[in-house]
Protein backbone atom coordinates (compact mmCIF):
# COMPACT_ATOMS: atom_id res chain seq x y z
CA UNK A 1 0.00 0.00 0.00
CA UNK A 2 1.24 3.15 -0.84
CA UNK A 3 2.60 5.07 2.02
CA UNK A 4 1.25 9.10 0.37
CA UNK A 5 -2.37 9.72 -0.98
CA UNK A 6 -2.65 12.92 -2.69
CA UNK A 7 -5.92 14.93 -4.02
CA UNK A 8 -5.81 17.23 -5.74
CA UNK A 9 -8.39 19.72 -7.45
CA UNK A 10 -8.26 21.49 -10.38
CA UNK A 11 -5.82 18.49 -11.46
CA UNK A 12 -6.08 19.28 -15.32
CA UNK A 13 -4.51 22.59 -16.00
CA UNK A 14 -2.40 25.26 -14.45
CA UNK A 15 -0.70 25.22 -11.26
CA UNK A 16 -3.18 21.89 -9.85
CA UNK A 17 -1.45 20.27 -12.85
CA UNK A 18 1.68 20.96 -12.01
CA UNK A 19 1.26 20.32 -8.43
CA UNK A 20 -0.13 16.33 -10.03
CA UNK A 21 2.87 15.40 -12.07
CA UNK A 22 5.42 17.25 -9.20
CA UNK A 23 4.27 15.45 -5.93
CA UNK A 24 7.40 15.21 -3.89
CA UNK A 25 7.14 11.57 -2.81
CA UNK A 26 8.06 8.77 -4.70
CA UNK A 27 5.35 6.21 -5.28
CA UNK A 28 2.32 8.17 -4.07
CA UNK A 29 -1.25 7.53 -5.07
CA UNK A 30 -2.53 10.98 -6.71
CA UNK A 31 -6.49 11.57 -7.57
CA UNK A 32 -6.81 14.61 -9.99
CA UNK A 33 -10.35 15.86 -9.41
CA UNK A 34 -11.59 17.76 -12.12
CA UNK A 35 -13.84 17.54 -15.18
CA UNK A 36 -10.78 17.60 -17.67
CA UNK A 37 -8.64 14.71 -18.40
CA UNK A 38 -5.57 14.57 -15.40
CA UNK A 39 -1.92 14.17 -16.35
CA UNK A 40 -0.69 10.51 -17.17
CA UNK A 41 0.05 8.53 -13.96
CA UNK A 42 -2.74 10.17 -12.70
CA UNK A 43 -5.90 8.77 -11.55
CA UNK A 44 -9.39 10.67 -12.33
CA UNK A 45 -12.13 11.52 -10.20
CA UNK A 46 -14.51 13.34 -12.49
CA UNK A 47 -16.58 15.98 -10.94
CA UNK A 48 -17.88 19.42 -11.59
CA UNK A 49 -16.84 20.99 -7.50
CA UNK A 50 -19.28 24.21 -8.97
CA UNK A 51 -22.12 21.83 -8.72
CA UNK A 52 -22.72 21.52 -4.40
CA UNK A 53 -24.50 18.07 -5.41
CA UNK A 54 -21.06 16.36 -6.76
CA UNK A 55 -19.45 17.61 -3.40
CA UNK A 56 -20.67 14.31 -1.07
CA UNK A 57 -19.53 12.45 -3.64
CA UNK A 58 -15.76 13.81 -3.29
CA UNK A 59 -16.54 13.41 0.41
CA UNK A 60 -17.85 9.87 -0.22
CA UNK A 61 -14.58 9.03 -2.03
CA UNK A 62 -12.10 10.48 0.26
CA UNK A 63 -13.43 8.15 3.08
CA UNK A 64 -13.68 5.32 1.38
CA UNK A 65 -9.70 5.89 0.31
CA UNK A 66 -9.29 7.32 4.32
CA UNK A 67 -10.81 3.96 5.73
CA UNK A 68 -8.47 2.11 4.43
CA UNK A 69 -5.62 4.15 4.84
CA UNK A 70 -2.14 2.79 7.11
CA UNK A 71 0.33 4.80 5.16
CA UNK A 72 2.49 8.09 6.15
CA UNK A 73 0.43 11.28 4.91
CA UNK A 74 -2.96 12.19 3.80
CA UNK A 75 -2.71 15.76 1.36
CA UNK A 76 -5.37 17.74 -0.22
CA UNK A 77 -4.94 20.21 -2.54
CA UNK A 78 -7.17 22.93 -3.69
CA UNK A 79 -5.87 24.44 -6.69
CA UNK A 80 -10.00 24.00 -8.05
CA UNK A 81 -11.16 27.78 -9.45
CA UNK A 82 -12.82 29.97 -11.80
CA UNK A 83 -11.82 33.71 -12.96
CA UNK A 84 -14.95 34.88 -13.85
CA UNK A 85 -17.16 36.79 -14.36
CA UNK A 86 -14.80 39.60 -15.10
CA UNK A 87 -17.62 42.16 -14.87
CA UNK A 88 -19.04 44.88 -12.41
CA UNK A 89 -21.31 43.20 -10.05
CA UNK A 90 -24.15 44.62 -11.55
CA UNK A 91 -23.26 43.81 -15.14
CA UNK A 92 -22.29 40.39 -14.57
CA UNK A 93 -24.24 37.12 -16.15
CA UNK A 94 -25.52 36.58 -12.64
CA UNK A 95 -25.71 32.92 -12.63
CA UNK A 96 -22.03 32.73 -14.07
CA UNK A 97 -21.20 34.88 -10.70
CA UNK A 98 -23.10 32.65 -8.50
CA UNK A 99 -21.42 29.50 -9.91
CA UNK A 100 -18.17 31.60 -9.37
CA UNK A 101 -19.17 32.65 -5.80
CA UNK A 102 -19.96 28.47 -5.37
CA UNK A 103 -16.66 27.45 -6.70
CA UNK A 104 -14.19 30.27 -5.60
CA UNK A 105 -15.40 30.46 -1.96
CA UNK A 106 -18.47 27.78 -0.48
CA UNK A 107 -16.55 24.87 -2.02
CA UNK A 108 -12.91 25.17 -0.55
CA UNK A 109 -14.84 25.09 2.44
CA UNK A 110 -17.28 22.75 1.95
CA UNK A 111 -14.70 20.26 0.50
CA UNK A 112 -11.93 21.08 3.24
CA UNK A 113 -14.26 20.25 6.06
CA UNK A 114 -15.08 17.37 4.23
CA UNK A 115 -11.49 16.23 4.13
CA UNK A 116 -11.12 16.91 7.83
CA UNK A 117 -13.73 14.72 8.63
CA UNK A 118 -13.42 11.90 6.70
CA UNK A 119 -9.83 11.39 7.68
CA UNK A 120 -10.20 12.14 11.29
CA UNK A 121 -9.65 9.21 12.53
CA UNK A 122 -6.12 8.30 10.57
CA UNK A 123 -3.18 7.93 12.41
CA UNK A 124 -1.09 9.62 9.90
CA UNK A 125 0.11 13.72 8.88
CA UNK A 126 -2.57 15.20 7.50
CA UNK A 127 -2.02 18.56 5.20
CA UNK A 128 -4.92 20.80 3.70
CA UNK A 129 -3.97 22.96 1.16
CA UNK A 130 -6.61 26.10 -0.28
CA UNK A 131 -5.00 27.62 -2.84
CA UNK A 132 -5.31 31.63 -2.01
CA UNK A 133 -4.38 34.86 -4.23
CA UNK A 134 -3.18 37.95 -3.63
CA UNK A 135 -6.78 39.81 -5.28
CA UNK A 136 -7.54 38.52 -1.52
CA UNK A 137 -6.12 41.67 -0.24
CA UNK A 138 -6.55 43.82 -3.17
CA UNK A 139 -9.43 45.32 -4.28
CA UNK A 140 -10.11 44.94 -8.17
CA UNK A 141 -13.59 46.59 -9.97
CA UNK A 142 -14.64 44.18 -12.06
CA UNK A 143 -13.36 40.76 -10.03
CA UNK A 144 -15.88 41.07 -6.81
CA UNK A 145 -16.67 37.45 -7.47
CA UNK A 146 -12.87 35.92 -7.33
CA UNK A 147 -11.15 38.25 -4.71
CA UNK A 148 -13.62 38.49 -1.85
CA UNK A 149 -14.43 34.73 -2.11
CA UNK A 150 -10.20 33.69 -1.49
CA UNK A 151 -10.84 36.60 1.30
CA UNK A 152 -13.22 34.36 2.84
CA UNK A 153 -11.43 31.10 2.10
CA UNK A 154 -7.97 32.62 3.43
CA UNK A 155 -10.07 33.27 7.09
CA UNK A 156 -11.73 29.52 6.91
CA UNK A 157 -7.61 28.62 6.86
CA UNK A 158 -7.07 30.48 9.73
CA UNK A 159 -10.25 29.65 11.86
CA UNK A 160 -9.87 25.65 10.92
CA UNK A 161 -6.36 25.61 11.27
CA UNK A 162 -6.74 27.11 15.16
CA UNK A 163 -9.29 24.29 15.56
CA UNK A 164 -7.04 22.06 14.35
CA UNK A 165 -3.91 23.38 16.23
CA UNK A 166 -6.32 22.44 19.67
CA UNK A 167 -6.70 19.03 19.05
CA UNK A 168 -3.47 18.24 17.61
CA UNK A 169 -5.07 17.37 14.21
CA UNK A 170 -4.35 17.98 10.42
CA UNK A 171 -2.07 21.02 9.25
CA UNK A 172 -4.10 23.02 7.08
CA UNK A 173 -2.59 26.07 5.07
CA UNK A 174 -3.53 29.00 2.75
CA UNK A 175 -0.96 29.66 0.15
CA UNK A 176 -1.21 32.63 -2.40
CA UNK A 177 1.31 31.67 -5.49
CA UNK A 178 1.82 34.88 -7.37
CA UNK A 179 1.26 35.93 -10.66
CA UNK A 180 1.69 33.00 -12.51
CA UNK A 181 1.12 32.15 -16.49
CA UNK A 182 -2.04 30.27 -16.45
CA UNK A 183 -5.22 30.99 -18.49
CA UNK A 184 -6.59 32.72 -15.49
CA UNK A 185 -4.00 35.34 -16.64
CA UNK A 186 -4.91 34.98 -19.66
CA UNK A 187 -8.31 35.80 -18.88
CA UNK A 188 -7.48 39.16 -17.08
CA UNK A 189 -5.64 40.32 -20.22
CA UNK A 190 -7.90 39.67 -22.38
CA UNK A 191 -10.48 41.27 -20.87
CA UNK A 192 -11.83 44.85 -21.42
CA UNK A 193 -10.90 47.90 -19.44
CA UNK A 194 -14.23 48.60 -19.06
CA UNK A 195 -15.37 45.70 -17.49
CA UNK A 196 -11.59 44.98 -15.85
CA UNK A 197 -10.12 48.76 -14.88
CA UNK A 198 -6.86 46.96 -13.58
CA UNK A 199 -6.27 45.14 -17.01
CA UNK A 200 -3.28 46.75 -17.97
CA UNK A 201 -1.47 46.00 -14.90
CA UNK A 202 -1.53 42.28 -15.98
CA UNK A 203 -0.75 43.03 -19.74
CA UNK A 204 2.58 44.80 -18.27
CA UNK A 205 3.64 42.00 -15.87
CA UNK A 206 3.44 39.64 -19.44
CA UNK A 207 4.81 41.68 -21.09
CA UNK A 208 7.78 42.22 -19.13
CA UNK A 209 8.36 38.60 -19.16
CA UNK A 210 8.08 38.13 -14.92
CA UNK A 211 5.13 35.50 -14.92
CA UNK A 212 6.15 32.60 -12.76
CA UNK A 213 5.34 29.07 -14.43
CA UNK A 214 3.00 26.63 -12.65
CA UNK A 215 5.80 24.53 -12.29
CA UNK A 216 7.71 26.83 -10.55
CA UNK A 217 5.41 27.70 -8.49
CA UNK A 218 3.69 24.00 -7.78
CA UNK A 219 7.85 23.29 -6.57
CA UNK A 220 7.51 26.31 -4.47
CA UNK A 221 4.03 24.65 -2.80
CA UNK A 222 5.12 21.69 -2.35
CA UNK A 223 7.82 23.43 -0.39
CA UNK A 224 5.82 25.02 1.49
CA UNK A 225 3.76 21.82 2.36
CA UNK A 226 6.80 20.18 3.23
CA UNK A 227 7.74 23.08 5.66
CA UNK A 228 6.94 23.91 9.09
CA UNK A 229 4.53 26.74 8.51
CA UNK A 230 2.50 26.33 11.44
CA UNK A 231 -1.57 25.45 10.74
CA UNK A 232 -3.19 28.16 10.24
CA UNK A 233 -1.12 30.22 8.21
CA UNK A 234 -2.34 31.94 5.50
CA UNK A 235 0.78 33.11 3.40
CA UNK A 236 2.09 34.65 -0.06
CA UNK A 237 5.17 33.15 -2.19
CA UNK A 238 6.22 36.11 -2.79
CA UNK A 239 6.26 37.43 0.44
CA UNK A 240 8.07 33.85 1.58
CA UNK A 241 10.86 34.78 -1.08
CA UNK A 242 11.66 37.57 0.26
CA UNK A 243 11.71 36.92 3.99
CA UNK A 244 8.41 39.20 4.33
Amino acid sequence: MTENLVWITGASAGIGKAMAVSVPWPGSRVVGICRSAVPAGVEHLSLDLSRPSEWPKLAEAILHDAQKFAGLRLVLVHAAATVGPLAFAEQANQREYADSVVLNAAAPMAIGAAFLHATSGCDCERILLQLSSGASRSIYPGWSSYGPSKAAVDHWVRTVGEEQSRRGGARVLGVAPGTVSTSMQASLRSSSEESFPNRSKFVDLHEKGILTSPETAAADLWGVIRSDLPSGSVVDLRELASGG
